[in-house]
């Protein structure tokens, strides 16, 4: 693992909202340091230093805080984003010693192209994107490398199928499923072409041919004129005969 020094500075431990929002305006980001035997302490960073040596070195990057009257090796154990820029707003810094073992989670990166996914039509459904290890701070790796180039439509990979990295012990159960290739499932939906042709069936006005009343074997069954009205063309033409 990378290790890289930057400048920091301390500041005390009254600060208000208004003072962290105007640090964090000057692009600095406020945070503090933990661990070890001696007490915390609060501290700020320049923004973009920080998530230089991110790039760099990778989320767990060995840091050498220069704090003018001391120093502090650390990683950072978690950072703070907005919810809404995703810019840094604060960052917890864990003191490390160089010849103790630490915990730590390791980003876990895609390698090659799935035949399940290339071929058969599947997609990769991710389970578990990180992976709990325990090294010394030096042997953590920026990321560790998942293999998919043998994969087909229904397989998975465990934590125990990955590559063993050296000096590196995983914390992870080695049953767990990293990631498989899957189907996409697709919800089929009913057309409404069916409900649309019976709304219009049943809106439509009744046709003459089809109004009156019907006997047993659905005959219609001419009704009888109500008394004064006049007789229906069909009635005139019978009175004549």
């Amino acid at each position: 693992m990378e290790e890289i020094k930057l400048a920091a500075e301390l500041r005390d431990g009254k600060s208000t909202k208004k003072t962290l929002t105007t640090l964090r305006s000057a692009e600095k980001i406020p945070g503090v340091v933990y661990g070890g035997a001696k007490p915390p302490i609060l501290i700020t960073l320049s923004e973009r230093d920080l998530m230089a040596a991110r790039r760099k070195g990778g989320i767990n990057a060995i840091l050498h805080l220069d704090l003018g009257k001391g120093k502090e090796t650390v990683i950072v154990k978690e950072l703070q984003r907005h919810p809404v820029s995703d810019r840094p707003v604060h960052a917890d810094f864990q003191r490390i010693s160089l010849t103790q073992k630490i915990e730590a989670k390791v980003p876990l990166h895609i390698k090659g192209e799935a035949p399940g996914v290339k071929l058969s039509g599947g997609i990769i459904q991710h389970e578990l994107r990180t992976l709990h290890v325990r090294a010394l701070p030096t042997a953590i790796p920026h990321f560790i490398e998942v293999d998919v180039s043998a994969l087909e439509l229904g397989q998975a990979i465990h934590v125990k199928d990955l590559k063993p990295v050296k000096d590196l012990e995983v914390l992870d159960d080695g049953e767990r499923i990293i990631l498989h290739v899957t189907l996409v499932k697709v919800e089929e939906v009913a057309p409404a072409a069916d409900a649309t042709a019976a709304a219009a069936v049943a809106a439509e006005p009744e046709l003459a041919s089809t109004k009156g009343k019907k006997d047993e074997e659905g005959k219609l069954v001419a009704e009888k004129p109500k008394p004064g009205a006049p007789a229906a063309p069909a009635a005139k033409e019978a009175a004549k005969k």
